[in-house]
């Protein structure tokens, strides 16, 4: 099943259930503590936290996210990108943990043939928050599984907070065992073994105090039983379409295809080419979707992320041995596969590729080969020690990505607006 038939069903799955579909915001938020959207429930903060009234109390959406902080682990597990899509349905004061849970079930399990997914109930495992007896019981009523399939976790793993004062409430996870070759049975902190695919957020207590994700004091119950659930899109997909890893999905293996055609490597002879075809998988992709929604490479804030995405992309496919521009080739193949979801790719991509082949142009600049001098200069007279730069003058230094050796002051924190347990909650 291809990406964008998983989309698809998904919407479709919760509109069928009263629920609002809801286009993705941009990636762009004005939110004084997020560089860029980084969880599906980001635009809907305002209703969530009380400081607006949503016009719908059921809403579906695919959201486009990035997150940045372990940009350095992309192209080294199965897990890592910097952009992703992050699918989630969202009830504010509708329904609460039992429907959540029915809702979420029933897609995951329902036969192809019948509009769902039809991932094995062999191989799944739901997770509760270990003080939550009552979403242990609907796991058990709703799905028919025995006690020892539902899996207790403690606050680090499964319980949500913002990490300041406002709502909380216990997580309850669906896992998918991918069997004996990805880790230990029983190890459910083994993440590529049991890979978290789904994750329901049931929003019901008011914390006074945070101290850290595990120290807080719940003051008291929520006026509003709000659930927000975030399902990791590519994540499904690699299960769906039986593939390693998210880089060898429909929507991310033409670009390494591609990068493969022009390198003259092979994607999967070497370790380490491998990690460079998926860092440039990855980086064209986050990349692109950045400048459709406006960002310019700069040094700074956005500007600095997406200039390092793009010249970490040139640079990977110089190491591959392929030393011409790269961007022009490789862009044309992620828009192709990306634009039957956002459309807005193709509308504009004139901008889109005259931003990304200007940076190539600049990048290019700072790698040209020295000119070579037609003879040797004349030898100096001056004793080596002299010629050495004074102690008080200073260079400014720059790093490999053509920036300020200081990184930005401010970068998204690495579990979304919120503290989660793990990398693909809503």
């Amino acid at each position: 099943m291809d990406t964008a038939e998983i989309r698809r069903r998904f919407i479709a799955h919760f509109e069928a259930a009263g629920h609002q579909a809801v286009p993705s915001a941009s990636l762009l938020v004005p939110d004084p503590n997020l560089l860029f959207v980084n969880a599906g429930m980001v635009p809907f903060k305002p209703f969530f936290l009380g400081q607006e009234t949503p016009p719908y109390t059921r809403a579906v959406s695919v959201q486009k996210c990035v997150r940045t902080p372990d940009i350095e682990d992309v192209g080294k597990t199965t897990r890592h990108g910097t952009f992703f899509e992050m699918c989630g349905n969202f009830s504010f004061g509708d329904y609460f943990k039992q429907g959540a849970i029915e809702l979420a079930w029933d897609l995951v399990t329902k036969p192809l043939a019948d509009g769902g997914w039809g991932l094995e109930e062999s191989r799944l495992y739901p997770s509760v928050y270990e003080d939550d007896p009552e979403a242990v019981q609907l796991w058990k009523q709703v799905t028919g599984l025995p006690d020892e399939r539902i899996i207790r976790l403690g606050k680090s793993e499964n319980y949500w907070s913002m990490g300041v004062p406002g709502p909380g409430g216990p997580c309850s996870e669906i896992l998918y065992d991918r069997g004996p070759a990805y880790g230990a049975d029983g190890d459910f902190g083994a993440e590529d073994r049991y890979l978290e695919i789904w994750n329901l957020v049931f929003m019901q207590d008011e914390l006074s105090a945070v101290r850290s994700k595990t120290d807080f004091d719940i003051a008291g119950s929520l006026p509003k039983q709000n659930i927000d659930t975030g399902m990791g899109l590519e994540r499904v997909a690699l299960l769906l379409q039986d593939k390693p890893n998210m880089y060898e999905i429909d929507v991310m293996l033409p670009v390494i295809e591609k990068a493969e055609q022009l390198s003259g490597r092979r994607y999967g002879a070497d370790s380490q080419d491998d990690v460079r075809f998926r860092v440039v998988a990855d980086h064209v992709r986050s990349s692109m979707m950045l400048i459709g929604d406006g960002v310019r490479p700069g040094n700074e804030g956005r500007g600095y992320v997406l200039r390092r995405l793009l010249r970490r992309a040139v640079r990977s496919m110089r190491l591959l041995g392929y030393e011409d521009r790269a961007l022009p080739e490789l862009f044309p193949v992620s828009r192709d596969k990306m634009a039957e979801g956002y459309p807005q790719l193709a509308q504009d991509w004139e901008r889109i590729s005259a931003v990304a082949f200007a940076e190539e142009g600049a990048f290019r600049s700072t790698l040209a080969p020295a000119p070579r001098f037609s003879r040797p200069p004349r030898p100096r007279s001056v004793a080596p020690a002299a010629r050495c730069f004074p102690r008080t003058r200073r260079s400014r230094c720059t790093t490999p990505m053509g920036s300020r050796s200081t990184s930005p002051s401010r970068w998204p924190p690495r579990r979304g607006s919120r503290w989660t347990s793990r990398g693909s909650v809503a």
